[in-house]
């Protein structure tokens, strides 16, 4: 696509013309598109999938959908805040959460990633398959992957603090599963030129699988001891850059909180360094902030594979900055993980689920097991 000079629009957003179509970006070059052109006209979006996902250096592997249906705030406040409230349990009810059966990658999960190589005891993690409850495969299968096909984990109903958690996990991520959904729709003709197998689709890869798994992340506030990263230090310090190993993954907007004698207060960042950044096809480093109303999707390594690495996957880490104050502040958020059945060809050699092993054997520790 031609790169014409950039307009400036008051929503805040730039737009690019190129015949009678329109790409839009968010202020740091993330192209945007609305929900509303996805369910209703997906063939006309190919120049802003092209651009988000393609191969132009500045292309960042990322897309924002704004628009999105009305109940998306008010289940995205309601889960995040019950992340904050789940972290906030004692040690020993998080734990009985835990499922080391499945690498635990069912329910609760906290310092059992290897990142920059140690443990990551800096965030925790809570492991859910929110479309399909209890997977209808092979039982040689399920014993291969019980990182996909183990029982999900849902705290007690009255489990105070975090009662009715199990339907705001469902209902965030059933929303975000069906904008995916749309989204994949409006990418299978660009994706479907460079998949290796034609008889592919992306939209069937997504809708008819029983391996998509949503993860819950609630980041610990920094100890006193903590010291974060400097100025100088390298970005990717405290969580190393990486890949998704999905085909396309559904990211919401952190949330910020406060610990106060009652309710946690929801705030700003805390520091102007803080977030995601992403790393362009072309090399150059960039913070993408995801507007609070607003879901993105990145590209993961099974679509990179499926298609011989014509559409690469998106390295992207989450960097925490130095803030002053003695304030309790977590980070939390969320991301859905929509990636194919193991038994799934990705190329001629691999299939998904040969491919997920050897990404589970580099990011966990086998004594943690």
């Amino acid at each position: 696509m031609a790169r014409l000079p950039f307009l400036y629009r008051s929503n805040p957003s730039y737009l690019i013309q190129a015949s009678s179509v329109e790409v839009e970006f968010t202020p740091e070059g993330a192209v945007t598109i609305s929900y509303q052109s996805l369910v209703s006209s997906p063939e006309s979006l190919g120049p802003a999938i092209e651009k988000a996902f393609g191969s132009d250096p500045s292309s960042l592997g990322i897309i924002v959908v704004r628009d999105l249906p009305a109940a998306y705030p008010e289940y995205r406040e309601r889960l995040l805040k019950l992340a904050y409230q789940f972290g906030h349990l004692d040690e020993g009810v998080r734990e009985s959460y835990s499922d080391p059966t499945s690498k635990y990658s069912f329910g609760w999960s906290h310092g059992k990633e290897i990142m920059n190589g140690k443990p990551d005891t800096l965030k925790g993690s809570y492991y859910a398959n929110p479309i399909v409850e209890d997977a209808i495969v092979p039982t040689e299968e399920r014993a291969l992957f019980p990182e996909y096909y183990g029982r999900n984990i849902w705290p007690k109903k009255d489990e105070k603090g975090v009662e009715n958690f199990e339907e705001a996990f469902k209902n965030l991520s059933r929303l975000i599963f069906q904008v995916g959904s749309e989204l994949a729709v409006a990418c299978q003709p660009f994706a479907s030129s460079y998949f290796v197998n034609s008889t592919l689709s992306l939209v069937d890869l997504i809708r008819n699988s029983q391996t998509t798994k949503a993860r819950l992340l609630h980041y610990f506030p920094p100890s006193p001891n903590f010291a974060p990263p400097s100025e100088d230090e390298p970005i990717d310090s405290w969580c190393g850059f990486h890949l998704d190993h999905s085909l396309l993954t559904g990211l919401c907007p952190a949330m910020f909180l406060r610990r106060t004698a009652s309710d946690p207060e929801i705030i700003p960042s805390p520091s102007p360094t803080s977030g995601l950044y992403i790393r362009t096809r072309g090399g150059r480093l960039t913070k993408v902030a995801i507007p609070q109303d607003c879901l993105a999707f990145q590209t993961g390594e099974a679509l990179e594979i499926a298609t011989n690495g014509q559409l690469l996957a998106t390295p992207h880490c989450v960097r925490v900055g130095a803030f002053s104050g003695e304030d309790e502040i977590s980070r939390e958020s969320f991301a859905l993980f929509m990636q194919p059945n193991t038994a799934e060809y990705l190329s001629k050699e691999m299939t998904f689920g040969q491919f997920s092993r050897k990404i589970f054997q580099e990011h966990y520790d086998s004594n943690a097991m």
